[in-house]
């Protein structure tokens, strides 16, 4: 018996091992995805690249970086000659071109825009040894154009003679995504820059909310008159004006909600259904609606012909209705509800086959019956039509001279065909230009999609997809049908809602595409065309997992009830659904499909929406879905342990170093109630902070049931590596115990339908204080520990202030050999408050002495003029009692304007008001203030009238952030966060500005054009945040 245990315990060791392997790939491959250091999908550069010529297929430059990365190149390599230019230029030119790599967010730790970015992109171990054992003196070069010079010669005095604190800087822990192992990985390139897809073959998109809180949103509709705005219509009977920014004007474009017939059923299919504009919409000014409406306890469906306003572009003439067109409805259900003009200029128009079951009216049903118009494709032409009949037949209309055939038809043998739309053609080839598909609901088995063609029978009641309905009229050899291109069975979904083929500009990767979906089922779909056989593929679409959807504004659920499809004037595509399918519920959203895996070259698509003339007030849209990449976890804490700790001096124990990625960082506060000891004996206190964290996902199986969900595919993703944090401090009397705290982390998500496993983190948290002498280790605990180790060396000498051109560099707190003063925290007072450091140093010297190091013989000894000579000038520690109280240890360091000076800038409301840095503020003022500390981005907050207050951020463009980045210091902005994306301020703070627009030459807000101070229509949640470097 023990035995056959064994034998079996062998057998399937294999099979569990080849599982676990295949979990890890899987979980490897949605741990990171191409994404530019602008936080958007990488593209295909218009013109192929000279310089960086791998990437120009794809990646993140365009010619233009391209040239600026090449004129980089060619400054640095000044400083060489022929043999330093053979030897170290390689290197140069592929570290300068990461940028233009299609990973370069991730080379260069920028995936998050809330979190500071690698100042150079991470290497992988064995090309960083090469790099150093070949051109190591070169770091400096690539450094100091930077930022300041001088800074960056100290930085790099030391760790480029250390070949392990040299890699520790330039290394990236990840060797899949390292470089140049991110070039070389053949699985990972596989299908770079193509939509990504699962295990399963299910396309991942992304979808961004575009508007809400709308009844039953059957319909979204655009002028094509250059405003790209666009009108959604309500079942309940209102059309709404959007405009390009997302704001909706508060008067309806049109109220019929005292006409139209509907109920607050769930599911009721009569009521206001569709909208059309006429093509020449600003010269006709004419729309057409598809509404039922009950006449004398009869039910109709009434199709009518509105005129625009003559005083107002974005309203219609409720006294101007006039009716085309009235239908019998024998039943309340199978209403149809599409009209559409084509590119013939005709209005087309979708009627269902009456209702019921099975089309039972007659002795063929409705459908069949071309006498009828019930169940038909109906063509008419609305024009010239003022002063005559409200329309009339078109020349060559199929059934024109058929006897008994009404002479609208165009198609039949129709159910209940719900959506349709015109295919703009492909934008290089025109081909597909004027096909006109639709979605038609079936009876008991399958759903269909059809191309509509002049004179076609679709079948309808003969056939239900590809299979026979009535067999009798299915064995009929004068059926001739047409077939669909698609259908699906019921347990894929039971009533499809048409799409639209995909020709917009934004996301190459869908053009040609036909996307549509499933009512009931909440699925979405899509169909791609063999041009050579004409065959259409099937692809579902799901929800890409939040590492690939992490992008600004993304998200990766939507409520399950999709109503309608839609595109606006430049081609994009969005759905229309709701989580309540009733007339009278406020669950609607629009949602914007997007494509995260690549994008359009910068400056394709760029539009500039014509003005549109406003009467009434502007309604600014909110999101209400969490952005991807604003998902944070929460922490609750649970009762905590105490650990006796000794403060025996002993030799400290070489540790393996651990590199640290982006760690989380405490925040400490230190209040001291003794003064502390000279610096002149100082013993190195060490405090270690670990930090474990474990992330769990699971993978639901696509909705198939009626319940209100949609369960997005998601994979598990791999634990981040373990960050230790060494600190050095003076030698302090022994403190109390110090605590262990544990923490659960819940990552809370917000889903309409799409429901996301729970994932919790557990977060332990453990400080020791024990004697040691400690090494730093990780990218910015090298770069300062490169700054202190040239410390205690001569007196402090002020340098003039200089610019910073670039974001600061962010660096938790380090040791080095050399002691480095810094302040004893009390241990009543130290808390864990967030990710926090903040360093004080000396300021360099203005003169620089003679302080070099040693240089390879290929070195060029022949200064040029644009090539800069790093001299490492003296520094010491020794700081002053006022400087030394100003050491905050949990604060981020942040590079000031006066050379090398580090300190904490005054935050929130305090020093006093209207006071900053001990000087009085002057009107106009602006700060950045951020949840994390971070001097390059966050709210935005001006001072006005002796108070701080908050900008909206309506209108608030590039232009005007690049006003606020200029007052603090910086270049340009980088990025505008709207929508509160880098925070929101309390009640308490007043919202100042509103309305904001600049030119980029203005020396503060106020010079630019906006509202009065202190008047606005927005609340905090719109508070505009800025990215500055």
């Amino acid at each position: 018996m023990t035995l056959q245990t064994c034998n079996l315990q062998h057998a399937f060791l294999p099979h569990l091992l080849l599982l676990i392997l295949i979990f890890l790939l899987h979980a490897w491959r949605g741990c990171c995805h191409p994404q530019c250091l602008d936080y958007k999908p990488p593209f295909e550069p218009r013109q192929p690249l000279v310089f960086c010529k791998e990437y120009s297929k794809f990646g993140c430059c365009d010619l233009e970086k391209d040239e600026e990365i090449s004129v980089r190149f060619y400054k640095i390599m000044e400083n060489f000659d022929h043999s330093g230019y053979v030897t170290c230029g390689k290197y140069m030119r592929s570290i300068l071109c990461q940028e233009c790599s299609p990973y370069a967010a991730h080379l260069y730790d920028a995936e998050d825009a809330n979190t500071p970015m690698r100042m150079l992109p991470g290497l992988c171990g064995d090309y960083c040894s090469d790099y150093w054992h070949q051109c190591r003196y070169t770091l400096s070069l690539l450094l100091e154009d930077l930022g300041s010079p001088q800074q960056f010669a100290n930085l790099t005095a030391t760790i480029e003679e250390d070949r392990r604190r040299f890699c520790d800087f330039l290394v990236l822990k990840d060797n899949q995504y390292c470089y140049p192992n991110v070039v070389t990985n053949a699985e990972l390139n596989a299908n770079l820059g193509f939509v990504r897809e699962d295990p399963k073959g299910c396309l991942e998109l992304c979808l961004q909310e575009v508007a809400n809180g709308l009844r039953n949103p059957v319909a979204m509709i655009h002028a094509d008159d250059g405003t790209h705005r666009f009108f959604v219509a309500e079942q309940l009977g209102y059309v709404w004006v959007y405009l390009a920014s997302g704001s909706r004007i508060d008067r309806p474009f049109l109220n019929l909600t005292r006409a139209v017939l509907t109920s607050p059923w769930a599911g009721d299919e009569r009521g206001f259904l569709c909208i059309a504009l006429h093509p020449r919409f600003t010269t006709v000014r004419k729309a057409y609606v598809y509404y039922s409406v009950s006449v004398k306890k009869e039910e109709r469906i009434r199709i009518s012909e509105f005129t625009l306003l003559t005083h107002d572009d974005n309203q219609l003439d409720h006294s101007s209705e006039r009716t085309i067109l009235e239908v019998v409805e024998p039943a309340s259900n199978h209403n149809g509800g599409q009209l559409l003009f084509g590119h013939d200029g005709y209005l087309y128009i979708f009627i269902g086959d009456g209702g019921r079951a099975g089309d039972p009216f007659g002795k063929f049903g409705n459908s069949q019956n071309k006498s009828a118009l019930l169940g038909k494709v109906l063509r008419v032409d609305v024009e010239d039509n003022d002063n005559g009949a409200p329309y009339s037949i078109p020349s060559d209309n199929p059934f024109l001279w058929e006897k008994e055939a009404r002479p609208e038809v165009y198609a039949y043998g129709v159910r209940n065909m719900w959506r349709c739309s015109i295919d703009r053609g492909d934008p290089a080839t025109g081909r597909g230009r004027g096909r006109m598909f639709c979605g038609d609901v079936g009876q008991n088995k399958y759903e269909e999609v059809d191309i509509i063609v002049k004179g076609g029978n679709y079948g309808w009641r003969a056939k239900e997809g590809f299979s026979c309905y009535d067999r009798k009229l299915c064995q009929n050899s004068s059926l001739d049908d047409i077939l669909p291109i698609f259908a699906y069975p019921h347990k894929l979904g039971k009533s499809v809602t048409g799409g639209y083929i995909y020709r917009g500009c934004q996301m190459p990767n869908l053009n040609g595409l036909y996307i549509f979906g499933d009512f009931m089922s909440g699925r979405l779909m899509s169909l791609k065309e063999n041009v050579t056989t004409g065959e259409w593929q099937y692809n579902e679409i799901c929800m890409g997992t939040d590492q690939t959807c992490r992008f600004p504004k993304l998200i990766n659920s939507y409520y399950k009830y999709i109503i309608s499809f839609a595109e606006d004037e430049a081609g994009e595509l969005y759905f229309l659904a709701t989580g309540v399918p009733s007339a009278t519920a406020r669950a609607g959203v629009i949602y914007k499909i997007v494509d995260p895996s690549r994008r359009a070259p910068p400056g394709k698509c760029n539009i500039k929406p014509s003005p549109v003339k406003i009467k009434g007030k502007l309604i600014h849209f909110h999101p209400k879905e969490e952005f991807v990449i604003n998902k944070k976890p929460t922490t609750t804490p649970i009762p905590t342990t105490t650990r006796k700790t000794t403060t025996t001096t002993r030799t400290p124990t070489r540790r393996k170093p651990i590199i640290i990625i982006k760690p989380p960082m405490p925040t400490r506060k230190t209040i001291r109630k003794t003064p502390p000891p000279p610096p002149t004996t100082p013993t190195a206190r060490k405090t270690t902070l670990q930090t474990t964290r474990k992330t769990m996902r699971k993978t639901p199986p696509p909705p198939t049931t009626k319940t209100p969900t949609i369960k997005a595919t998601t994979r598990k993703t791999p634990p981040p590596p373990t960050p230790t944090i060494k600190a050095t401090m003076r030698k302090t009397p022994p403190p109390p115990p110090t605590p262990t705290i544990k923490a659960t982390t819940t990552i809370k998500t917000t889903s309409a339908t799409t429901i996301k496993p729970t994932t919790t983190v557990p977060t332990t948290v453990q400080m020791a204080t024990t004697p040691a002498t400690t090494t730093p280790t990780g990218y910015r605990t090298t770069v300062m520990t490169a700054a202190m180790s040239r410390i205690a060396q001569s007196p402090i000498v002020t340098t003039p202030p200089t610019r910073r051109h670039r974001r600061p560099l962010q660096t938790p707190l380090c040791t080095t050999s050399q002691p480095l003063t810094s302040l004893q925290p009390s241990p009543s007072t130290t808390s864990l408050k967030g990710p926090q450091v903040t360093l004080t140093s000396a300021r360099y010297l203005e003169h620089p002495g003679v302080f070099t190091t040693p240089r390879l013989p290929y070195w060029n000894q022949k200064p040029t003029v644009s090539g800069y000579v790093p001299q490492r000038p003296p520094i010491n520690t020794t700081l002053l009692k006022s400087q030394e109280e100003k050491l905050w240890l949990g604060e981020k360091q942040e590079i000031a304007g006066e050379g090398n000076q580090v300190f904490k800038r005054p935050r929130g409301r305090g020093r006093g008001r209207g006071y900053k840095r001990g000087r009085r503020l002057r009107v106009g003022s602006v700060r950045l203030v951020s949840a994390d500390g971070l001097s390059d981005r966050g709210r935005v907050e001006i001072f006005i009238r002796g108070e701080w207050g908050t900008v909206c951020d309506d209108l608030f463009s590039n232009k005007a952030g690049t006003v606020v980045c200029r007052q603090l210091g910086f270049t340009t902005a980088l990025a505008v966060m709207k929508r509160a994306a880098l925070g929101e301020a309390d009640r308490s703070v007043r919202i100042l500005l509103d309305d904001v627009e600049c030119e980029g030459g203005e020396r503060s807000l106020l010079e630019c054009k906006r509202s009065r101070v202190g008047k606005h229509n927005c609340s905090h949640g719109e508070d505009v945040g800025v990215i500055c470097g």
